[in-house]
């Protein structure tokens, strides 16, 4: 697997692919393999009926033979379409048009003052934000939505047939997504913020790849996993024989249609105010020139340089701690992308793969047997993390990092 970089001159954006060890004073690197020694310092009925109908979903859709990721010939990359092709083509459903839960800024005048720095970052954000009927953000989406060239390199790294957005806001990286992957799986705990990314989707003609559903990711896992890991299931007519009856090739391959090859993490950082509640006097990281900034939300608004950063804990990740999140994710696949601040402690990234390899050994040595097979640990071979930091000209902007078969050397783990 081969990292792109986005053209500075086209997009404002580069993503440079330099390997270091990490230390307590950031690089100019911005892609980083750690091993985890090298740094050391409530489920509802809702959730499960959506996990459900994704599972019978996949049997339905009859899906031919899966394509090995590294096969992906970039068939799934869709044409964008003027707002004039969508409407002749069908591909703008008018119900799923949500231009009137949120305004469409065209003029600075028209936006709150403390909006307005992102207003002009607009096409960062959405390359068609004006094409009719214009690209649509609530308060929360103007500054956590991930800027489209930012969100079409992550996705170039996360090609496969399906990926799971657990946290899609708005629809940037779903959007994304759906130009690299076959099959794309939104999820949102906010209705208004999953009609904006259903909306945003049409205008970029990809709606049909993306299945967006409402429910919180947390109860949707554990409902997914529920059913991903019970026994492939036989035939309910009693009449039926084994010869005619569905054989366990069949079944198994109804089991193995429902895996999630890729899941995205981009949760809550906090709100634009996350440094302030996450930085103390001990965990102060010292920042390089070039990356000297003052940080963000989860958003990507002008920075003020700073002699000084603190560093972000996955702590303060929300809903749960970033440490739990990576756990549960990790059951149902190996390969993660995690979208962090660009502040966030290399030494606690690091040690996401360490204390999952410290509760998979705690699980053999108490001789428990429910184990899922995407989280345990290769004995062979150790495990990297690749670290990658996102840039916008010559702002960093966000740290993505890549976990299992979408690190560059790994490629045999997907």
């Amino acid at each position: 697997m081969q990292s792109t970089s986005a053209d500075s001159n086209a997009q404002n954006n580069s993503s440079k692919t330099t390997s270091t060890t990490p230390t307590a004073t950031a690089t100019t690197s911005t892609s980083t393999l750690l091993t985890p020694e090298q740094e050391k310092p409530q489920e509802n009925q809702n959730s499960k009926k959506s996990a459900e109908r994704f599972a019978e979903r996949d049997e339905e859709d009859n899906f031919p033979a899966r394509k090995r990721r590294k096969a992906n010939d970039g068939s799934a990359v869709v044409q964008e379409l003027t707002s004039t092709q969508r409407e002749s083509s069908g591909a703008w459903i008018s119900k799923y048009d949500a231009s009137e839960l949120v305004p469409h800024y065209t003029d600075a005048s028209q936006v709150p003052e403390h909006l307005k720095k992102y207003f002009s970052q607009r096409y960062r954000y959405f390359s068609q934000y004006s094409t009719h009927p214009g690209c649509l953000l609530d308060e929360e989406g103007w500054y956590s939505v991930t800027p489209e060239s930012v969100a079409d390199q992550i996705a170039e790294r996360c090609r496969c047939d399906t990926v799971l957005d657990a946290f899609c806001g708005v629809g940037g990286n779903a959007i994304a997504f759906a130009k690299t992957c076959q099959r794309v799986i939104a999820l949102d705990t906010s209705p208004t913020r999953l009609a904006l990314a259903r909306h945003n989707a049409q205008i970029y003609g990809v709606a049909d790849r993306i299945e967006f559903i409402l429910s919180d990711y947390i109860s949707f896992v554990k409902s997914y996993l529920s059913l991903t890991t019970s026994d492939p299931p036989v035939s309910e007519n009693p009449n039926t024989t084994d010869a005619d009856g569905p054989t366990k090739a069949s079944s198994s391959q109804n089991h193995y249609s429902r895996k999630i090859d890729v899941v995205f993490l981009s949760p809550p950082w906090g709100g634009p105010s996350y440094l302030d509640g996450s930085a103390s006097s001990e965990n102060i990281l010292s920042l390089t020139p070039s990356a000297k900034a003052k940080g963000k939300s989860k958003e990507h608004g002008p920075s003020t340089p700073t002699a000084e950063h603190p560093s972000y804990s996955l702590s303060s990740i929300q809903p749960i701690h970033g440490a739990e999140l990576f756990d549960l994710s990790r059951k149902v696949t190996k390969n993660i992308a995690y979208f962090l601040p660009r502040n966030t402690r290399l030494d606690e990234i690091s040690d996401l793969l360490t204390k999952e390899k410290e509760r998979e050994r705690n699980r053999l040595r108490n001789g428990s047997k429910n184990s899922f097979a995407q989280s345990t640990p290769n004995p062979d071979n150790e495990e990297h993390v690749e670290i990658e930091e996102e840039w916008m000209g010559n702002k960093l902007k966000a740290l993505t990092c890549y976990f299992g078969g979408l690190v560059s050397g790994q490629e045999d783990m997907f």
